[in-house]
């Protein structure tokens, strides 16, 4: 009885830690639902690739290796965010049930995405604000990629050029998902 609770209470110890994380404390709607999300509560202990996303953009197609890399690495702990955002010249006009359609019925998306948001430096929601102060950078375009490790910090930033798949995106992946 006493080790179960000593092991109960060294997780609640670690979860409440990672929870302490100023990065990962912010709610956000489900994409075309009503569920609210709080990043940290759900989320915590997991590597995260965070993405503003968007459906009509030459990086699109891009969603076809998030969702791989989601379903490779996902029982590792890997978990792939998306955020679609309208800022960049207008390349995610719909509405969330279309956004959600789209990505479902196209790319296969099964990796969480969550409402529209605002990603550029003026009008950031705070937690893009936080990433970006973080990395030093807001996102420059869409499929902008953040790595936030284990612990709730980030690791690094790619830019929107760089694909799912780019070694060193994927080396990032495997590196944090190893550690503690």
């Amino acid at each position: 009885m006493r080790i179960v609770l000593a092991i109960l209470l060294v997780s609640a110890v670690s979860v409440s830690q990672a929870c302490d994380s100023d990065l990962l404390n912010h709610d956000f709607r489900k994409l075309a639902s009503e569920e609210q999300v709080n990043l940290c509560e759900a989320y915590s202990g997991k590597v995260l690739l965070v993405v503003n996303t968007a459906s009509k953009c030459g990086n699109t197609p891009q969603y076809d290796g998030l969702e791989k890399l989601y379903e490779e690495y996902g029982e590792q702990g890997l978990v792939v965010l998306g955020f679609p955002s309208n800022e960049f010249f207008g390349q995610e006009p719909g509405t969330e049930a279309e956004i959600e359609e789209f990505c479902r019925l196209t790319y296969g998306v099964q990796f969480p995405m969550f409402e529209k948001t605002m990603v550029k430096e003026k009008n950031a929601n705070p937690f893009f604000a936080a990433l970006a102060d973080s990395a030093g950078t807001y996102p420059t375009w869409n499929f902008h990629k953040y790595l936030i490790g284990r612990d709730g910090a980030l690791i690094s930033e790619f830019s929107p050029r760089t694909k799912p798949y780019d070694p060193e995106v994927v080396g990032a992946i495997e590196s944090a998902l190893v550690q503690n």
